[in-house]
């Protein structure tokens, strides 16, 4: 038998940081899972976010390989963020 793919564990509060940004008018998020969490786009700019969970401690948030390497290399933007709160700071924040 071969092995299984390992993904990576969705964090318990990203279905509701997704819901809350699709709420919005004009945001729009979705989920892509790979390399980072969420795609999510605001007035004319796209946003890469990595969604851990804010109620556990730093050193609990757990990283894919994959992800290790995309957050350390990738020449543009990409934040992670623990809530909706960190969210909306990142694409508001854009246009100041």
């Amino acid at each position: 038998m071969g092995r299984k793919p390992r993904y990576a564990s969705v964090d318990a509060n990203q279905a509701e940081i997704v819901r809350l940004l699709n709420e919005i008018p004009g945001v729009k998020a979705i989920v892509i899972g790979e390399p980072v969490d969420l795609l999510v786009g605001f007035r004319a700019h796209n946003f890469l976010v990595e969604i851990k969970d804010g109620n556990k401690k730093k050193y609990e948030h757990r990283y894919t390989k994959k992800q290790q390497e995309f957050l350390q290399f990738w020449p543009g933007q990409v934040r992670v963020c623990e809530d909706f709160e960190e969210v909306m700071t990142l694409i508001t924040g854009a246009y100041k």
